[in-house]
């Protein structure tokens, strides 16, 4: 019993310093003139979403808590807050369709609409830090990004799954 405890807070501790890992060279990746002001390719949410998948939603919303931490001490109170905003929409929408008993969703549009429930979350967030409910004039360009972001967050964790099971298993 014990054993197992640690060997799930040692896989959640690397899956957590993955989220962290990607987030930062996220952030130095440059996207000025390629994409969208404000928009980005949302890869660190890869490990959230893995972890619902496969470790439950306690485990992926422990990760996604922590990495919204790790943005707030890396980047400050705004990010920080817009972080968690869009995470836990995110997670509350993947959770629903995930362990939904009725119906069976892709990986694909599951991450779609992580990705785009992330992305409404955090207009959520910032029409609130603006008191102003112009930012949701954004919308839409948030949700056709989420739509490609989502899609290619997929593909990555697909492509990834293997490596990432074996870290879950082993």
């Amino acid at each position: 019993m014990m054993q197992q405890k640690t060997k799930k807070i040692t896989v959640l501790g690397l899956l957590f310093a993955m989220a962290c890992t990607l987030s930062f060279l996220e952030s130095l990746i440059p996207t000025t003139g390629l994409l969208p002001p404000g928009v980005k390719l949302g890869l660190s949410n890869i490990v959230p979403m893995f972890a619902m998948l496969f470790l439950g939603f306690r485990s992926a919303w422990t990760i996604a808590i922590l990495k919204s931490a790790f943005v707030l001490l890396m980047r400050g109170a705004v990010a920080g807050f817009m972080s968690i905003s869009g995470g836990m929409v995110s997670l509350l929408i993947m959770g629903i369709l995930v362990y939904s008993k009725k119906l069976s969703f892709t990986l694909q549009f599951v991450s779609i609409c992580g990705a785009v429930g992330h992305n409404l979350g955090q207009l959520a967030a910032s029409s609130f830090l603006l008191t102003s409910f112009t930012t949701f004039a954004y919308a839409p360009i948030l949700i056709i990004s989420g739509i490609v972001m989502g899609l290619i967050t997929s593909a990555v964790l697909f492509v990834l799954l293997p490596a990432l099971k074996r870290i879950c298993t082993n």
